[in-house]
């Protein structure tokens, strides 16, 4: 392949793996009645007046798949991470015992889970949609390259890899896509 063509080929290959990270990302917020870690991302406490993300003040557990165990490294900190989980908004309501606070997620219901599923879908048709930009882009550059004196055989062979690869990402942009859903169904 040529070296031109190959600069432009990972490039998209970059983008697309940015996509599929990107997408991840965004399913890991979606709650399925689960308890994730990284569903408190985001939180930010009051920490001697600087907000402050709660992961840098507390120790964040999940002794069970449906509760949250949070230990502030300082004691004196218990009711700023209350405050800040309320101010959150996150759809669970902290309990704390002096030395810790819990918090339970709650079941969600099926008219729920199937707003998750439809939230799940609009993610994957926007990563998908980001995946064919990346592959309209490079190949718009290959056809640039063939007014630039690449030959049209080389354009041709490049444009359909790009296709293959697209293939590929939207395949494993639909297989997290079947596996998020079937995690939100699961009761």
């Amino acid at each position: 392949m040529n070296e031109e063509v190959q600069l432009y080929y990972d490039d998209a290959v970059e983008k697309m793996e940015n996509s599929i990270k990107h997408l991840s990302t965004e399913l890991v917020k979606l709650r399925a009645g689960k308890a994730y870690p990284s569903m408190l991302d985001g939180i930010m406490v009051n920490y001697y007046g600087a907000p402050t993300p709660l992961q840098q003040v507390a120790n964040i557990n999940t002794p069970d798949a449906r509760s949250f165990v949070i230990q502030p490294w300082e004691k004196k900190m218990i009711d700023a991470i209350e405050k800040a989980i309320f101010a959150a908004n996150i759809g669970m309501t902290p309990t704390n015992n002096g030395e810790v606070v819990r918090l339970t997620v709650p079941q969600i219901t099926e008219e729920r889970r199937k707003s998750l599923v439809k939230q799940v879908r609009v993610e994957g048709e926007n990563t998908k949609i980001s995946i064919r930009n990346a592959r309209r882009d490079a190949i718009e550059e290959f056809k640039k390259m063939v007014k630039q004196g690449l030959p049209e055989d080389v354009e041709k062979d490049a444009s359909e890899d790009m296709q293959k690869l697209t293939d590929k990402y939207i395949k494993k942009v639909d297989e997290t896509l079947a596996k998020k859903e079937m995690e939100i169904m699961t009761v």
